[in-house]
């Protein structure tokens, strides 16, 4: 089993780096793509935002329903394929409309991997090993980072941003393949007992009865916000502002994002794992330091003061990764660990949608309209204000962490309980079937 957990775990991770990888290329190419589309920031935002952001977030919640009733590993191996191919795509677009429907068609591949995968993680390992198992998974997200921007860079200088997306578009076909005949869909046997005919307005009212599931939900949809509003942007900042090329940059970012990503979420899951294992309480309250710190590192990345070249710039925006990376697998984790398993899938579902339509939707559209708005004062350096101004956004996000640490223990406790003391529980707080889902505690 031990060989089973960590194939599985090794295959979902390579699936996350593609996943994640079209939209790092999208970034480095920003300023290429504006130029042979010609193109405003205002319609890049909503193109990188918007357009994707909106069916990626609302598709998730019904294909993680799907993944909650039906076989997991057919519903990711079914995404990878149908965004692989939309990513290669890309490269044939020839106006504003056209690269927009094809991302609209990335959103909805890429809609079915988050969620189904961690649902299947956490069938593999238990609750005190999900921090590090997360975190693990989550490492998918630093080599997409090291690749995404390695490769996009060089490949777009070398043969231009339209070969560039054909090339890393068309792997992701035979990773489909590999996921679909090699790994298998075990489900524990506390998941097997569990009754499957509750309704999505059933999880819905539990989660409404979650206070923590709340300030997760509110922290990770602002941080999102202006994660993705400066990830789509800091590329064409360091570009406008410093003068370098694509293959530079692209070769910058894949140390400064990459190794420090690695590092961060390496950190981030051990710490959770060794320290503050099965204490969610604790587990959020370090989270919601570390992310304060790393908001304020973020500032200093784009203020004119931080030093006369891209040096001081990219040292800052390096330990402003390394902080905010150590809270990616701990917040998966909590969020594992507030809901009953046949309901995961849904409910990072649910996260992601509002994340992402707040967040990736939004985050690098306001940049871009921040940007034009500024432009007629700052002229080239009105991106770099436009970013600074989303910054304190993180602050925002850490308090909701902060707020959750109080009310997350009992929250934990309610679901853990014993199945007789949970459903007197249940039906003393809630006005709804959920009560009758009867879903049987974990086994550690």
């Amino acid at each position: 089993m031990r060989f089973s957990k960590n194939y599985l775990l090794g295959i979902l991770t390579v699936m996350l780096t593609f996943n994640y990888m079209d939209r790092i290329a999208l970034g480095v190419v920003l300023e290429d793509v504006k130029r042979d589309l010609q193109l405003s920031d205002t319609q890049l935002g909503f193109l990188t935002g918007i357009a994707f952001a909106l069916f990626y977030s609302v598709l998730g919640v019904p294909i993680a329903r799907w993944a909650d009733r039906s076989n997991r590993v057919t519903i990711i191996s079914l995404s990878v394929a149908l965004w692989s191919m939309a990513v290669a795509l890309c490269g044939a677009a020839l106006s504003f409309m056209q690269l927009m429907l094809i991302r609209v068609v990335v959103g909805v591949g890429e809609a079915g991997c988050v969620p189904a995968s961690l649902s299947l993680i956490a069938s593999y390992f238990s609750r005190g090993e999900r921090p590090r198992a997360v975190s693990l998974y989550m490492q998918g997200v630093s080599a997409s980072l090291i690749i995404g921007y390695f490769a996009a860079g060089w490949l777009d200088e070398m043969f231009g941003w339209r070969v560039m997306f054909v090339m890393i578009g068309v792997p992701g076909l035979g990773l489909a393949l590999l996921g679909r005949y090699t790994i298998k869909d075990v489900r524990r046997d506390e998941e097997k007992r569990a009754l499957p005919d509750h309704s999505f307005k059933d999880v819905c009212v539990f989660l409404w009865n979650t206070p923590s599931f709340h300030h997760l939900l509110y922290s990770m949809a602002v941080n999102w916000f202006f994660t993705y509003g400066t990830l789509q942007w800091t590329p064409a900042f360091f570009v406008r502002s410093f003068g370098l090329k694509a293959g530079e940059l692209g070769s910058w970012f894949a140390v400064i994002y990459g190794v420090m990503f690695i590092i961060g979420t390496y950190v981030g899951g051990e710490w959770a794992t060794r320290r503050a294992s099965r204490n969610e309480s604790r587990q959020l309250r370090g989270m919601a330091i570390i992310t304060a710190v790393s908001g304020i590192l973020a500032a200093l990345v784009y203020i004119p003061t931080t030093g006369p070249n891209h040096y001081f710039a990219f040292a800052w925006l390096g330990l402003s990764m390394l902080t905010a990376a150590a809270v990616s697998g701990p917040q998966f984790a909590v969020i594992q660990a507030l809901v009953p398993l046949r309901m995961q899938a849904v409910a990072i579902a649910i996260v992601y949608m509002f994340g992402n339509l707040i967040g990736l939707g939004l985050g690098p559209w306001a940049a871009g309209a921040l940007s034009d708005a500024l432009r007629p004062w700052l002229a080239a350096e009105s991106l770099r204000y436009a970013l600074l101004l989303l910054c304190p956004a993180v602050l925002w996000s850490a308090w909701h962490l902060w707020a959750g640490s109080w009310t997350v223990a009992r929250d934990v406790e309610r679901v853990s309980e014993k199945p007789n003391n949970r459903l007197q529980r249940a039906g003393s707080e809630m006005s709804t079937p959920i009560a009758a889902c009867g879903v049987a505690p974990e086994r550690e």
